[in-house]
């Protein structure tokens, strides 16, 4: 054979080699984005995935939110309401201990108005009611400060008067005008009283 006529077999050879081989690129190709294909799918299925979870735990949380807001709303109006109860009923126990003196107190009073009232069951009486009152005072704190015959005490007494007097020592509280109050322990109303000076020197 001559090399004119081998020559176009060679060179068809060649062609179809070339095609053979851009037919393998292509299909490389193709089989490349195929699986660039595949993989995208697969990237945006776990991405919707992750979106469904992140969008299920968003409205988790903002349940979990909205129910402790609402049991906070709950929480300020019961402390609220607590609050006001106490402010509105906290001399309750006081009062009903009191009311025990009041109804001595319209007893003894109705009895006095009786011309024939005998006077001793009436001052027993006022004792009793005296008693009962001083025990309800005693169970909430309050002390009744009465000097007579003690040193001057400025923090708790208040002087009315001073009385020259040579029997007791000055400054002494000689006779007290109106009894003070302690309310557990602090001052709610001085004593009124009259106190001893010092006797001029004859």
């Amino acid at each position: 054979m001559s090399e004119q006529q081998d020559r176009p077999l060679r060179e068809k050879s060649a062609s179809d080699a070339t095609t053979e081989a851009d037919e393998a690129t292509f299909e490389e190709s193709a089989a490349e984005m195929t699986a660039d294909s595949e993989i995208a799918e697969n990237s945006a299925e776990d991405l919707s995935g992750l979106l469904e979870q992140a969008r299920a735990k968003a409205d988790e949380h903002f349940e979990q939110m909205m129910r402790a807001h609402a049991e906070l709303e709950n929480l300020k109006r019961r402390h609220a309401r607590d609050l006001e109860n106490a402010h509105k009923f906290a001399l309750d126990k006081f009062v009903a201990e009191l009311l025990g003196v009041w109804d001595s107190l319209e007893l003894g009073h109705s009895a006095a108005q009786d011309e024939a009232a005998d006077v001793q069951k009436l001052r027993e009486g006022t004792e009793l009611t005296l008693k009962m009152l001083s025990n309800a005072m005693a169970k909430f704190g309050v002390e009744q400060i009465d000097p007579i015959n003690q040193p001057f005490n400025p923090e708790f007494h208040q002087a009315m008067s001073m009385q020259p007097r040579g029997d007791v020592p000055a400054n002494t509280v000689v006779a007290v005008v109106q009894k003070g109050y302690l309310l557990n322990g602090r001052l709610v109303r001085p004593a009124m009283v009259m106190v001893s000076q010092a006797a001029p020197a004859s």
